[in-house]
Order: C-alpha cells, then sequence, then structure tokens
C-alpha cells in the first residue's frame, strides 16, 4: 500500500513556498524523496530557505519568480522544464489575503488578492501543463480555503479569490483529465500561520473558533500533509476536481 502514495523523484514545484503552509509542503515532499523547486519573490529568502532544507540533506533547488507576472513565469517554466523536465507535481500556494469592509476595499487591494491568489493560479498552471499533457500525467494540487465555501465579515475580495480557485479546479480537471491529468484542491481549515496571525491573536475570534469547530482547536500544519501526499502520488489517480477540506469538521456543521 505503500506504493500507492510514492512521491519519490517525482518532480515538484511549490509556489509561495518560502514560508508559511508552502515551505510545509515544500519540506514533507522534500522528506519523502521527491525532487522540490521552492519558489518566491524574495530571493534572498529564497536562499536562505534553500540552504535550511539543503542542510538537512534534501533535495531542494530555487526559482525566485512573481506568480502575477506572464513573462517571469515563462522563463521560469522554460528554465525548470530545461534542467529538470516536465513537472510531475504543480502546488499552487501562493496567496495572500488583506482585510477591510468591502465599501472601504481599494481597488488596487482587490486586484491585489485577486492577482495573486486566483489569477496566478491559472498563469502558472498554465505555463507548466503543457508538459504534463505531452507525457500524459501530472498532479495539480491548487490551495483553497474554508472561505472557498464560506464568506466572513472584511475579507470579500478573499473569498470571491478561493471561491473561484475551487471552481478553476474543477475547469482544469474538465478539460485535462482526458491526459491523465489530475486537478485537484485542498481547503485548509483555520492552522495557525503567519496568514491567520491576526485571528488567533483576537482571544475572542479564538474562543469563538473553538467553540465552533467540532474537533474544538485550531488545526496543526502536519495534519494536511496526509492529503497532499494522497494528492500528490497514484492513490488519487481517480479523483479529480474536487477540494479536500481539512477543517476538523468545521463545514460538516452549521
Amino acid at each position: 500500500m505503500t506504493d500507492l502514495f510514492n512521491v519519490e523523484d517525482k518532480v515538484a514545484l511549490i509556489t509561495g513556498s518560502t514560508g508559511g503552509l508552502g515551505f510545509i509542503f515544500a519540506k514533507c515532499l522534500a522528506q519523502n524523496g521527491a525532487k522540490v523547486i521552492l519558489n518566491g519573490r524574495n530571493k534572498q529568502k529564497l536562499e536562505e530557505v534553500l540552504q535550511e532544507l539543503s542542510s538537512e540533506g534534501l533535495s531542494v533547488a530555487g526559482f525566485a519568480f512573481d506568480v502575477t507576472k506572464t513573462e517571469e513565469i515563462a522563463t521560469a517554466a522554460q528554465t525548470i522544464t530545461s534542467d529538470f523536465g516536465p513537472l510531475d507535481i504543480l502546488v499552487n500556494n501562493a496567496g495572500i489575503n488583506l482585510r477591510n469592509p468591502l465599501h472601504e476595499f481599494d481597488d488596487e487591494d482587490w486586484d491585489k488578492v485577486i492577482g495573486i491568489n486566483l489569477t496566478g493560479t491559472y498563469k502558472v498552471t498554465k505555463a507548466f501543463v503543457n508538459g504534463m499533457i505531452d507525457k500524459k500525467k501530472g498532479k495539480i494540487i491548487n490551495i483553497g480555503s474554508m472561505q472557498s465555501e464560506l464568506g466572513r465579515p472584511t475579507i470579500a475580495p478573499y473569498a470571491a479569490s478561493k471561491g473561484g480557485v475551487k471552481m478553476l479546479t474543477r475547469g482544469m480537471a474538465a478539460d485535462w483529465a482526458k491526459f491523465n491529468i489530475q486537478a485537484n484542491g485542498i481547503g485548509p481549515g483555520y492552522f495557525k500561520t503567519d496568514l491567520t496571525k491576526p485571528l488567533y491573536e483576537n482571544a475572542e475570534f479564538d474562543s469563538w473558533l473553538c467553540n465552533r469547530t467540532p474537533s474544538n482547536r485550531w488545526g496543526n500544519t502536519e495534519e494536511l500533509l496526509g492529503a497532499l501526499l494522497f494528492l500528490s502520488s497514484d492513490a488519487s489517480s481517480y479523483v479529480n476536481g474536487q477540494m479536500i477540506y481539512v477543517d476538523g469538521g468545521l463545514l460538516a456543521t452549521v
């Protein structure tokens, strides 16, 4: 059964992986034998992360590019494909969240959230998917959110972007399943990361969340890795267009 979840020697790119969940995803795949390419916009931070993982004996490389810049993505895709071959696994993780009531939201900030979270997922995938199509095999994992299903005050643009990621994932499956490409997503519940820091440091929200979630707690980031390995491996060869929510049961209750 362990062969089902085997990702050894697979070439994997994880966007936005110099910190947060992206770093944890990258480290997990590398620890399980994948050849992992990390990504971020900050070259210095990327080098620091690469040195950290390399010192642990992991097979990692890095490529700095902005997921909203078409030319940067094209250059990255050409170089990565030349150096490593077509991707086996693409994890579209890069994302941001900006908070404000929708009627006070700046258009520039709206464009930034949608541009990174949704359009960036489209642009990066489009740049790399032809290699998967040519070899008729590939795994695309898009990182969604509870806000792929739920709205909350002050984060309407984020919710719009993550709802879009869910439907984009389904569109990818509809177009590319015939090439033996599985496009799925992971929808994390509430985990303590840099992105959720304003929430877990708020005592009122922390209490609400723990009471609202059937598991009565925040998630530990390691609890996302089973879904990652499942969707990255042959174990999910007939799973397509799905968003797997790792949320402690939050979406199951009202």
